[in-house]
């Protein structure tokens, strides 16, 4: 079960700052959402190029499903904000990426928790 997953970073929920992150050949069977986060992240700080600077420190600590191959995509460009009770938010680390509903081409935003509740709170988007 070899399947690919992109990683939407992000940065800065009103500034729509995100970065793309695509992982390949993983076994969503086994892999964690917690092991995925330290996949990510070690990714991340050992990227010396490609504009990875900037994430190195924003200290993303939550993954959430933005969209699955072939499905509807959010209007948001970024995350998922259609949700209600947060049932997309990966809350559990020791479950699988399958327990999750996760697929090939499966699309995860993985972001800091406190700024999402406050974007949450007030969606303003800045330019």
């Amino acid at each position: 079960t070899s399947a690919t997953l992109t990683i939407r970073v992000i940065k800065s929920f009103p500034y729509r700052t995100a970065k793309n992150l695509v992982l390949h050949n993983l076994d969503l069977t086994t892999l964690t959402s917690g092991a995925l986060k330290e996949r990510v992240r070690s990714e991340i700080l050992s990227t010396s190029g490609g504009g990875w600077k900037a994430y190195k420190g924003i200290g993303i600590d939550t993954l959430k499903l933005y969209t699955k191959a072939y499905g509807t995509k959010t209007n948001n460009l970024i995350i998922n904000m259609e949700d209600e009770g947060e049932r997309l938010i990966f809350g559990d680390d020791e479950r699988t990426l399958e327990g999750y509903e996760c697929e090939h081409e499966t699309e995860i935003s993985f972001f800091r928790l406190e700024d999402y509740l406050e974007f949450k709170r007030n969606p303003e988007e800045k330019w």
